[in-house]
């Protein structure tokens, strides 16, 4: 009885799609590694590299495969998808899911008890966090600066999304990368309190304790559905979406935001931490 051919495994990872893509795109087109190669000006080794899914594509290499294969901008696609998943791996588990929904609410209600919320960073200070948290590869860390700015893409534009952001007056004290620094961080946040979609309050040391000593989260409000909570660990994030526990996280929201400073209050707070640096 004849042998059954064996069946390859399905590619799990986008650079081995990438990869099975332009394996079968090759053999349609009766060409070996080497005749490709010498036609897309690549060497051997590259193609099979790219084929086996070990290494991801160059766009230029997924633009080249468009144009010789006349693929209509399908291999430059897979290759943006390639990126694309790239920069969620570098995130907590549970964080990518939380940009993505991110994108889509109209109204965000924060809650940082150490730190500057991701969305309102400079560049410098988000660079400190990033590189003195320890668990982004060096070489990364430019990239999840890059994807951290980007965040701010929609508070931008004819109709933004709104902000509220209460802050600990933990995070206004705390030197992060040293004087010039946080000079530039509390300078960006006065910027972004006198604009009309982002309001910023500050729970004064005077409070003591009160419910916001448990931890940072942000509720996300959208249009026509329901809220949903990003509350984030030291090794992972995770989005609430069962009603009550939403209900729970917003009831406390409310809670913390009763002890703040009004927005007012708060923007002379942060003019006078400014005039002490």
């Amino acid at each position: 009885m004849p042998r059954r051919p064996s069946i390859p495994d399905p590619p799990k990872t986008p650079n081995e799609f990438f990869g099975v893509e332009l394996f079968n795109y090759r053999k349609l087109a009766g060409l070996g590694r080497v005749a490709l190669g010498e036609l897309l000006g690549y060497t051997e080794q590259w193609i099979g590299q790219i084929e086996s899914g070990k290494y991801p594509p160059s766009e230029d290499f997924a633009n080249d495969c468009d144009t010789f294969f006349e693929t209509n901008g399908s291999f430059h696609r897979k290759w943006e998808w390639i990126k694309k998943v790239e920069r969620l791996q570098i995130y907590l588990p549970g964080f990518a899911e939380c940009l993505e929904r991110e994108k889509e609410a109209v109204v965000i209600h924060a809650f940082e008890l150490s730190a500057v919320s991701g969305i309102l960073q400079t560049p410098e200070y988000a660079r400190e966090q990033i590189e003195k948290d320890g668990s982004v590869l060096p070489e990364k860390v430019n990239e999840v600066v890059e994807s951290r700015m980007a965040r701010k893409e929609i508070l931008t534009g004819e109709d933004p999304c709104h902000l509220v952001a209460v802050f600990d007056e933990t995070v206004l004290r705390r030197q992060v990368g040293g004087p010039e620094v946080m000079r530039g961080q509390i300078e960006y946040l006065i910027n972004a309190a006198e604009r009309h979609n982002i309001t910023i309050q500050i729970v004064p040391f005077s409070r003591g304790s009160y419910p916001g000593t448990m931890g940072s989260f942000e509720i996300l409000g959208f249009e026509g559905e329901p809220d949903v909570v990003y509350a984030e660990g030291h090794l992972d994030g995770q989005l609430v979406q069962r009603a009550d526990h939403v209900r729970g996280y917003s009831l406390r929201y409310d809670r913390i935001r009763a002890l703040a400073l009004p927005a007012d209050e708060t923007l002379k707070l942060l003019h006078e931490i400014l005039e002490s640096m």
